[in-house]
């Protein structure tokens, strides 16, 4: 299967009283945390041998220690960003024989859900998709888009 196979459907998964594990801490992990922290707080966990000062600063529930398939259970959602290839497949693998959806950063074709680039202004939420193909693309067209909203309200 090619990338351009790969075919996501845009949804909003409702994650209110879910809990939500991110396992890393390093660069990677940081930058989804910092975007999880926009929308959930109290419901993530993040389990690493070692956190970036930037992760640590979010309001987040940290566990110092290697991972373990034990780690994910009563996770609703899990994102794997362990900048180890091998881990994060395992880690996968472990989360689908528990059906857990997980989106592992250095592989589209491992993730049941990626994330799109997000602007989120009050009750109105925009987001951006690629497929998993072009996050920059989306990352962009996503600014564009947000120099045109304001109070939730397209400004021409």
């Amino acid at each position: 299967m090619k990338r351009e196979d790969l075919q996501f459907l845009p949804i909003s998964i409702n994650v209110t009283n879910k809990k939500i594990l991110l396992v890393g801490g390093g660069k990677v992990a940081t930058h989804k945390g910092v975007i999880m922290a926009r929308i959930v707080h109290e419901q993530v966990t993040v389990v690493a041998p070692e956190f970036t000062d930037e992760i640590k600063a979010l309001p987040f529930n940290f566990v110092t220690k290697e991972y373990d398939k034990s780690d994910l259970e009563g996770f609703f959602l899990v994102y794997v960003c362990t900048g180890n290839h091998e881990l994060n497949a395992q880690i996968k693998a472990d989360a689908e024989e528990l059906n857990i959806l997980t989106s592992v950063c250095d592989s589209p074709f491992l993730c049941d859900f990626v994330s799109p680039a997000i602007h989120n202004e009050g009750h109105v939420t925009i987001s951006v998709g690629t497929n998993g193909r072009d996050a920059y693309q989306a990352v962009a067209i996503r600014n564009q888009i947000s120099t045109l909203v304001q109070d939730g309200r397209i400004i021409i």
